[in-house]
């Protein structure tokens, strides 16, 4: 007999869903790329807000991104589910991680775009805040 599926979560904590943000991203052009993965991988090891969040734990996220994409409403509902987690303060710090995955692979599509740009309003950031987010995660991926 099969086991049931597991339900999906109705909340995610703070640190599941920046690592949301960045998965979903990734996968806003339907397909994630070593350069991503390698990106997502870094960030979670490097970042303070991720300083108990173990990179083993960004598979369980996929997992749960990829489930909720396989609904009619799945983008609508995680990118919810990632604002109602984060405090203010901490959903330009999504936002940034969304942009970091983007530029990881060069410039961004124009799917990856209109994600950023319905995400950017899912969060309520200033455009102005969002541009200057984006202009640095593009900066610092530049090549010689």
């Amino acid at each position: 007999m099969d086991a049931a599926p597991t339900p999906l979560p109705t909340r995610f904590t703070a640190q599941e869903a920046l690592v949301c943000a960045m998965v979903l991203m990734g996968v806003s052009d339907r397909g994630m790329t070593d350069a991503e993965l390698a990106a997502m991988s870094r960030l979670v090891r490097e970042l303070p807000v991720f300083g108990d969040f173990h990179a083993s734990e960004i598979d369980t996220v996929t997992e749960i991104v990829l489930t909720l994409l396989d609904q009619a409403d799945g983008l609508d509902r995680a990118a919810e589910m990632i604002r109602d987690a984060l405090p203010p303060r901490l959903r330009e710090t999504a936002y940034l991680l969304a942009c970091e995955i983007a530029a990881a692979d060069g410039d961004a599509t124009q799917e990856e775009l209109r994600f950023l740009q319905d995400f950017r309003i899912t969060l309520d950031i200033d455009r102005l805040i969002a541009g200057a987010i984006e202009r640095a995660a593009k900066a610092r991926f530049q090549i010689i």
